[in-house]
């Protein structure tokens, strides 16, 4: 089992559909998705990296927009689903984007707007440590 965060560059302000969420205005910066893999990290990771794929979750539309770009990818593994922990903690650095990867559970957003690379890369790897994980950058 991991968590993993993704830290994507939108280098242009895009509208992009959402699956059943619908038309979401994302400005230009960069963006921080929390999610987890419970069988294969490395498979979860190639998908997203992947252009062609069907869209399902909503980080799919985010990635299939020509302006966006995965930059990093810090995660850890854990017996344990850190998930949603994370996101909470990052949300309080980040902007979020209200019910973006988050259907399955409670939590405000899985999705999180920061200016810069660093501040998301720091928010990221601040988490991680606050909860005694070891982060890695894929």
């Amino acid at each position: 089992m991991a968590t993993y965060c993704l830290i994507i560059n939108l280098t242009d302000n895009s509208r992009i559909k959402v699956g059943k969420i619908g038309d979401l205005d994302f400005n230009k910066g960069y963006y921080v998705y929390v999610g987890s893999a419970l069988n294969s990290l490395e498979g979860r990771i190639k998908r997203h990296l992947r252009n062609e794929k069907k869209l399902f979750w909503h980080i799919d539309y985010l990635l299939n927009s020509q302006n966006s770009k995965v930059e990093d990818i810090i995660f850890e593994r854990s017996d344990k689903k850190w998930e949603c922990v994370i996101a909470k903690e990052i949300a309080e650095h980040g902007e979020p984007l209200d019910k973006f990867g988050c259907s399955d559970c409670k939590c405000q957003s899985h999705l999180f707007c920061f200016k810069n690379k660093d501040a998301a890369e720091s928010a990221c790897i601040n988490a991680f440590k606050k909860f005694k994980l070891t982060p890695e950058q894929f």
